[in-house]
Parts: C-alpha cells; sequence; structure tokens
C-alpha cells in the first residue's frame, strides 16, 4: 500500500464508493454542460474545498482517464 493510499485510509478518504463517483460524474455534467473534467478541475480550485470532496473529484478525474 502506497503512502498516499495508508495516508487516505487513515484520514477515512477511502469510503468513497463507484456510486459516489458516477453521481458526482452526471453531476458535473449538468452543471458545467458536459465538461466533466474541466468542472471538475475548476471545482478543484474553488476556496473552501473540503479534503473529502477534493478526493471525489479527484476520483472523477481518474475515471473519466485524466490524470
Amino acid at each position: 500500500m502506497s503512502l498516499r493510499a495508508r495516508l487516505m485510509s487513515f484520514l477515512g478518504f477511502n469510503s468513497i464508493t463507484r456510486a459516489e463517483v458516477r453521481a458526482e460524474t452526471w453531476a458535473l455534467g449538468s452543471r458545467h454542460l458536459g465538461e466533466v473534467v474541466a468542472g471538475a478541475r475548476r471545482e478543484l480550485q474553488l476556496p473552501g474545498l473540503s479534503p473529502r470532496r477534493g478526493v471525489l473529484l479527484r476520483a472523477v478525474i481518474r475515471s473519466q482517464g485524466e490524470y
């Protein structure tokens, strides 16, 4: 297990499910006119972003095949 994976597990971020990623992908597509990855990247830049939301947005980006 990588250091990043251990840290995320320790902080409780390993509980993001595939269903949450799918739902967030759909929501991002709706909010950003189909531009899921671009929308996720924009939302990652918003002030006050919670750590869990950041992990979810990164998971969406990974699920779309972009890193």
